[in-house]
């Protein structure tokens, strides 16, 4: 006999599948192995109290504060322990009961419907500006053509096309200025049909610019500002583009000033609901969301992101992330900007364990070869 400690990262469902497990059982096993760790916060005690008891007869639990059986204060923070199975009993059984529980029943809900993504989508970084903080991304009119080819090659299934740099302090530029700059590359892109190869993204929040490249073939609009500018929205809606909406605290020119937080989590994802919410009542069908690492976020506001990234799968959109070479980094483990590959993966292999199913990047072989070897090691191939 032979015992193996397995790790808690691997596909379940594979590795049940492997072992010759029934058909009917692998879905129960599955939700047995998966387990949940829940922070609930301001939780009304008399609720703690009664999620406690109920999380224990089904073989949870819940992580209180001393004094809350005793009703030392009117809310409490807790941490909820279980596996999939049991977060389902808990969904439903605490419709019923009283001091909000009805409602963190539904949160629940939500949490046991989601489904990490099968599929990751490369998106490879073009730059039509000068003053990008990464060099390696700049190229200037058809120039590009080259580079998105070679891009296309290496294992790229979505270009996103920039020209206006949104770095920290970043220059303003007008839109008829960023139209120059990226008009002879979408014209180019439109002449040799590349956009049946691979879709095409522009990082823009200009409606004048968006709308040129739309009627050439771009299918996605990548826009920094979560679509604070409804004509974005009905231009998406009208082109029946898929709208990118990021989460960025100020403009490029002020986020990074101090960037401040209640909680990081929660205000990110209330602006993602909100901007999302609007944007379908435009009429937008296809929709992506982006926590917006490194728009006016300091270090530890981008890895309890990345940390919690699978919360913001209970909106039920595709995740993109994009942390390519940022400055991060360097906080973290100093180095130039040209030194960062080895970071950068770190960070993007992260967001995919978490959840995320779009990497915006500037090297995109590293990251289809970092890609294909995660998602080989997933499949728990040792048992």
């Amino acid at each position: 006999m032979n015992v193996t400690k397995v790790s808690n990262s691997i596909d379940t469902k594979a590795v049940l599948k492997k072992l010759g497990v029934d058909g009917g059982g692998i879905a129960i096993l599955a939700s047995k192995m998966q387990h949940h760790i829940l922070f609930i916060k301001d939780l009304h005690v008399g609720a703690a109290n009664i999620l406690k008891q109920d999380a224990l007869s089904i073989g949870a639990d819940l992580a209180v504060p001393r004094g809350t059986v005793i009703a030392k204060t009117s809310h409490v923070d807790c941490i909820l322990i279980a596996t999939q199975k049991q977060l389902k009993e808990l969904s439903k059984k605490e419709l019923a009961q009283p001091f909000g529980l009805k409602e963190l029943a539904n949160e629940l809900a939500k949490i046991v419907k989601i489904q990490k993504p099968l599929h990751v989508d490369i998106m490879g970084i073009i730059n039509a500006n000068d003053d990008s903080f990464f060099s390696g991304s700049r190229f200037m009119g058809t120039s590009a053509i080259e580079t998105i080819e070679k891009m296309i090659e290496d294992g790229a299934t979505i270009i996103d096309i920039g020209g206006v740099s949104s770095r920290p302090n970043a220059p303003i530029v007008r839109a008829d200025e960023e139209l120059q700059r990226v008009k002879p590359i979408i014209n180019a892109i439109q002449k040799n049909k590349l956009y049946e190869k691979v879709r095409f993204s522009l990082d823009s929040y200009e409606p004048h610019v968006i709308s040129y490249a739309l009627e050439r073939g771009f299918s996605i609009v990548n826009d920094i500002t979560g679509l604070r500018d409804d004509r974005v929205s009905k231009l998406c809606a009208q082109y029946n583009a898929t709208a990118v909406i990021m989460h960025m605290q100020g403009t490029p020119q002020t986020m990074q000033e101090n960037p401040y937080y209640d909680n990081v989590i929660i205000d990110v994802y209330d602006f993602l609901e909100k901007q999302m919410q609007k944007a379908q009542s435009f009429g937008v069908e296809k929709i992506v969301l982006d926590v917006g690492i490194g728009f006016g976020k300091s270090l530890d506001d981008n890895v309890t992101l990345l940390h919690n990234l699978e919360h913001f799968l209970t909106l039920d959109k595709p995740l993109l992330i994009g942390a390519s070479r940022k400055s991060m980094i360097n906080s973290i483990s100093s180095s130039a900007i040209e030194n960062r590959i080895a970071g950068t993966l770190a960070l993007h292999l992260e967001a995919l364990k978490n959840g995320a199913s779009i990497l915006r990047v500037h090297d995109v072989f590293e990251h289809k070869q970092a890609i294909d070897v995660f998602g080989y090691m997933k499949e728990g191939i040792l048992l």
